[in-house]
């Protein structure tokens, strides 16, 4: 707080003061003492002579300020002066990309539309003059679109990688490290949704599962991406025939698949499918994937939207993009995806003794299942899965090729593992009984 005497108030030229101000000023330093209780009020004077039309004002301007005594500085230890904030982690990108995907569709058909009603309130002689120098500066345009595919293609280059077993070039936009917590996320979802469902460890159905998980990881140790993984199984009391594996080794059966198997067999081929989808990573593929034709696709959409002439137009392009999209990219993609497991997952199975022949035994079990129960089945390629008749035909001719190198492991199985499978069968069954 200061207080300012003398005639400064009286002064017509106050305004001029702070460009003439000369003067010195005694700063005196505060420092804290911890040994001293009181203070006292100090002040400071500071003169400033200011040069003012020809002649010299002097001021005087008081300071009050506190400040211990005796004066000098004195550091003190200050025991928790620094705390830091809780340590936040940022959300998978393919979470984030979950939640983007909405808005970037939005934001598209609001663009689209924009320039729709843009060139309809252009007068005809202003569309003469846009068409002009669309045509005038076609070369730049056809350059500037070119310069937008290489930067594609390069990104799509830069983004390319091998898949771990089968050795094929695949696009993968997200890391491994982003969905492994996608991963966490989703299984603790399903690990809420499913609380009550769950079967007990001590249920015979659970033991068999957990039987074989861990016997297919043993025998497949010598897979990176298998001893890497810690697998969790979970037992679901559902009707649905289903199953499947998360990327970060939880796995989920339903008690209606396991109704749908025969036998352990089976049971070993199922879940080394599923286990294959896992290990090679199918689900951060197929992300990737969809991302980057969801981007591309952008572009179309606000065509549509900017090159139809109603809305009522426009959005049924709009779906018949979608769809097309669905039918010629996704599904045949996830059909493809789905092969590649079953052949993974034969050759898991193979090593972990089971008897393969059971897999087309289990397919050709699952179409007469759904020719008895006279549900509509659709036609393979409005499906993301093979067809029942189509996966029988590829495990077939998928057996001699995948047993080939792995018979001295198969006859190595002997009587002990085929034993242990007839308890493990057993057991199943007495499970099945008591259920």
């Amino acid at each position: 707080m200061a207080l300012l005497c003398g005639s400064l108030f009286r002064s017509s030229h106050f305004s001029l003061l702070s460009s003439h101000l000369i003067g010195n000023l005694r700063v005196c330093k505060r420092a804290v003492y911890p040994q001293s209780s009181w203070r006292t009020t100090i002040s400071t004077s500071v003169r400033l002579r200011a040069s003012l039309t020809g002649r010299t004002t002097s001021y005087q301007i008081y300071f009050k300020a506190t400040a211990p005594l005796p004066c000098g500085p004195v550091l003190t230890p200050c025991g928790h002066c620094f705390h830091t904030s809780a340590r936040l982690r940022a959300l998978p990108a393919p979470l984030i990309w979950m939640i983007i995907k909405p808005l970037q569709k939005i934001m598209a058909i609001i663009l689209g539309r924009s320039i729709r009603k843009w060139w309809v309130a252009l007068p005809d002689n202003r569309r003469q003059l846009v068409r002009k120098y669309a045509w005038q500066k076609r070369w730049h345009l056809a350059g500037g679109a070119g310069v937008a595919i290489m930067i594609v293609a390069l990104f799509l280059l830069t983004h390319l990688d091998e898949s771990p077993l089968t050795g094929r070039t695949r696009l993968l936009v997200f890391s491994k490290e982003n969905y492994m917590e996608m991963a966490a996320l989703t299984s603790d979802a399903y690990m809420e949704e499913y609380a009550e469902l769950l079967v007990p460890v001590t249920d015979p159905r659970h033991q068999v599962v957990e039987w074989v998980v861990q016997h297919l990881a043993q025998r497949n140790k010598d897979i990176p991406e298998v001893s890497d993984i810690s697998w969790t199984v979970h037992v679901v009391q559902s009707p649905s025939v289903n199953a499947f594996v998360l990327p970060n080794g939880n796995v989920f059966m339903f008690t209606g698949m396991l109704e749908a198997i025969a036998d352990v067999h089976q049971l070993t081929i199922i879940l080394g499918h599923e286990m294959a989808h896992a290990l090679l990573g199918h689900a951060a593929e197929q992300a990737s994937v969809s991302h980057v034709l969801e981007l591309l696709s952008v572009v179309l959409l606000i065509a549509i939207w900017a090159m139809c002439p109603h809305d009522s137009l426009s959005m049924l392009g709009h779906w018949v993009q979608g769809k097309l999209r669905e039918l010629l990219f996704h599904r045949p993609f996830s059909r493809k995806l789905e092969a590649e497991a079953d052949q993974v997952g034969l050759q898991l199975a193979a090593k972990a003794c089971a008897d393969v022949r059971a897999g087309p035994v289990f397919w050709q079990q699952m179409e007469l299942r759904d020719q008895l129960s006279g549900e509509p089945t659709l036609p393979e390629w409005l499906s993301t899965h093979p067809s029942h008749r189509n996966r029988v035909a590829q495990l077939d001719r998928l057996i001699p090729e995948k047993t080939r190198f792995l018979v001295p492991p198969i006859v190595n199985c002997s009587i002990q593992h085929s034993s242990m499978y007839e308890s493990v069968n057993s057991r199943a069954q007495s499970g099945e009984s008591d259920a």
